[in-house]
């Protein structure tokens, strides 16, 4: 495993290095400036020392982080933005707000630390298509780094941290000591015009990036690492957002790589927000327990319309699987998947209708989600316990399922049955091992839309920062 993930690392590094590179030029003798990309530049710069900010990785700096975005949130109104610049050093802090028309860069010397001192985490109550915290009934802390109702805001540096110090928040959740769901590094509600940008992200207390309720978002060039047995420390999770691009990042992690979501039984109903429009591609998932990609299963607003395209896994569970239930309703449909390179895995393909986990007992028990449209093209796969385990919902069947161009190698001791199906329909072409009876073979390629979506129309200016770094 050690050999896999250093392996991939390295990969992923020569990948990214041409499209990541940061360029610091004008090399003065008293000022750097480093060139970045991003949605918007900013007219107003500040430095976080100069509210006090101190980078020792023992003093709070809360209060400076609230001091400075609220200084310059009046400056950005003037229609110019505004950036915070957190230097080199160890930045401890509980969670802060950000601002719209605003970006936060963090130097690739600067750590921000998520303190583990609670009382610097407010909490925030439920949210409104879930019903309860996923780790308790009531409320939830605030994210790290947190946004609500914003326009234009960006998080990026060349390649700075952001460490949860999750160890002190597992320790609670395996131990059921928590009252209210642990927070995420970050996360953006209500917003548009985000990007989340060329950063590392470690030990997340539970989710790492979670964009919901939300609107043309770029989430590119990250590396989000957790150790593999960490509890729900999933890497990226677009929760009820439309057009939105992740591309470009590696994720180690003790739960889903990524994680596409839309609210939870009868809760997500009723809001009613889906994930639409969303593209992946180039992307690196280690997770023994858990998928590179997960549709659902909280999915009650409906997904449709995902385009993952250039897919690497290694020593995961699974590829792309479907998770849902009975009592979630809604839809998972037209879904494109091609290019996909998996070694080491439990199983290739899984679609899951009896996910379970309810969020309390009122769910209907006649909302019964439509699964259809599910394209998998040009896999290829190496050493494989399962090549797939496809169950449906009795009386209401997975449908439109296409599979098609893929090479599956086997473990050393796979199962003997490697297809494993019920109630779903569909058709196979040029697979091996050979699939089940319900999906037979038919001459034809698997769709996959060749339109643009407006996300990737979407073009980041060069902006820059300036300083003694």
């Amino acid at each position: 495993v050690i050999k896999t993930l250093i392996s991939a690392i390295f990969l992923l590094g020569l990948s990214s290095s041409s499209v990541a590179e940061f360029r610091a030029a004008g090399h003065a003798t008293t000022s750097t400036t480093i060139e970045f990309p991003a949605l918007n530049c900013r007219k107003h710069s500040a430095v976080l020392t100069e509210f006090g900010g101190v980078g020792d990785g023992k003093t709070s700096n809360t209060e400076a982080f609230k001091a400075a975005i609220a200084n310059l949130s009046q400056l950005a109104a003037d229609g110019g933005g505004a950036q915070l610049v957190v230097p080199p050093g160890k930045w401890l802090t509980g969670s802060f707000n950000l601002t719209s028309h605003f970006t936060l860069f963090i130097h690739k010397d600067a750590v921000i630390l998520g303190t583990q001192d609670e009382s610097e985490w407010p909490h925030l109550p439920v949210l409104p298509s879930y019903g309860r915290g996923r780790d308790a009934p009531n409320g939830r802390f605030s994210s790290l780094i947190f946004g609500t109702n914003l326009t234009d805001v960006v998080i990026t540096g060349n390649n700075g941290t952001i460490d949860g110090q999750g160890a002190y928040w597992w320790k609670k959740f395996k131990e059921e000591k928590l009252d209210v769901t642990r927070p995420y590094l970050i996360e953006i509600m209500y917003s548009s015009q985000v990007q989340i940008s060329n950063l590392t992200l470690v030990n997340s207390p539970s989710w790492n990036v979670h964009p919901i309720y939300s609107s043309d978002i770029i989430i590119q060039h990250l590396t989000i690492l957790a150790p593999v047995d960490s509890p729900n420390t999933d890497g990226i999770d677009p929760d009820s957002c439309t057009n939105t691009k992740i591309e470009d990042s590696f994720v180690v992690s003790g739960d889903d790589c990524i994680a596409v979501k839309s609210g939870w039984d009868q809760y997500g109903i009723k809001f009613n927000m889906p994930t639409k429009n969303l593209v992946i591609r180039r992307f690196t998932c280690i997770s023994p327990d858990s998928a590179t990609i997960a549709l659902g299963s909280e999915m009650s607003g409906g997904i449709e319309n995902v385009r993952a395209e250039d897919i690497t896994a290694i020593n995961t569970q699974s590829g792309v699987r479907i998770k849902t239930a009975v009592g979630r309703g809604a839809y998972v449909k037209d879904i494109y998947v091609r290019r996909i390179t998996l070694n080491t895995m439990k199983y290739v393909f899984w679609m899951t209708g009896s996910y379970g986990s309810h969020p309390d007992p009122g769910f209907d028990p006649k909302a019964l989600p439509v699964i259809k449209g599910i394209n998998y093209r040009d896999v290829v796969a190496d050493n494989v316990t399962y090549s797939a385990r496809l169950d449906g919902i009795e009386n209401d069947p997975f449908t439109d399922i296409c599979i098609s161009n893929v090479n599956i190698k086997l473990t050393s001791k796979p199962k003997e049955l490697q297809w494993n199906c019920t109630n779903i329909q569909g058709v196979t072409n040029q697979v091996t091992p050979e699939p089940c009876n319900l999906l037979p073979e038919k001459e034809i390629d698997c769709p996959f839309p060749e339109d643009r979506l407006p996300i990737d129309n979407v073009k980041l200016k060069t902006c820059s920062i300036s300083g003694n770094f």
